[in-house]
């Protein structure tokens, strides 16, 4: 793992191979807490690809987007990313990839698949400033949506991700919706600690069994 800076003061590790077709991976609503997903990415790293992990900060006053938007710009430089970056997005993270792949045509980017993790599709998205499904349309149909989301919940319902992809669905936009046995910290390699309000990179065996799960099924759409 490599740590630089994407923009003055904005940190961002970069992990595996980058001339390979990269992976840019969006961590949740916390401000810069992209070390609480460091376990999925070097799981991912180890499939061969390569791993763009940003801070950003979704507390400032856009909402994160300058951040979110100058870390496609840092993750595309990469020679590995000239057919698109596969975007990854946890949580807020989540409907945030959700925001970009409906508007990737506004801001001139070429996304290959699009992954959200326990996506908070209730929420505004980052990007737009509005719901997700407001711009829906069948002309802005672009790159493929994973949706993953643990059965056992408990921040965010599956229903979510399960109504994201009827409404994508409607509009002929391609979406496959994969429930697994896990909740909404360990599907990123994450754990919760309420005490400090606080996610970590988890390093119980349980969770790490879910993260390579994940990383399995985001490198075999990475190869695409």
């Amino acid at each position: 793992m490599q740590t630089q800076e994407y923009a003055p003061r904005r940190s961002v590790d970069v992990f595996g191979d980058t001339s390979q077709p990269t992976v840019l991976l969006w961590h949740g609503m916390q401000t810069d807490s992209r070390a609480a997903v460091r376990p999925l990415a070097e799981m991912l790293a180890g499939h061969g690809v390569g791993v763009v992990v940003p801070d950003w900060n979704s507390h400032a006053g856009d909402g994160g987007r300058t951040d979110l938007l100058t870390s496609v710009g840092f993750a595309s430089e990469f020679a590995g990313a000239a057919a698109g970056l596969t975007l990854v997005g946890w949580s807020m993270g989540g409907v945030a990839a959700a925001g970009l792949t409906v508007h990737a045509r506004d801001f001139d980017v070429s996304l290959r698949h699009t992954v959200c993790l326990g996506g908070a599709f209730t929420a505004r998205d980052p990007i737009s400033g509005k719901r997700v499904t407001d711009d829906l349309a069948p002309a802005r149909v672009g790159a493929p949506f994973t949706l993953l989301h643990g059965v056992h919940d408990d921040v965010i319902p599956a229903a979510a991700t399960n109504e994201f992809a009827a409404d994508l669905e409607r509009v002929g936009w391609p979406v496959q919706v994969v429930e697994l046995d896990t909740d909404h910290w360990a599907i990123a390699g994450a754990r919760y600690d309420a005490a400090v309000d606080q996610c970590f990179a988890a390093d119980d065996a349980r969770t790490r069994r879910v993260a390579a799960d994940v990383a399995v099924r985001i490198a075999a759409l990475v190869g695409r």
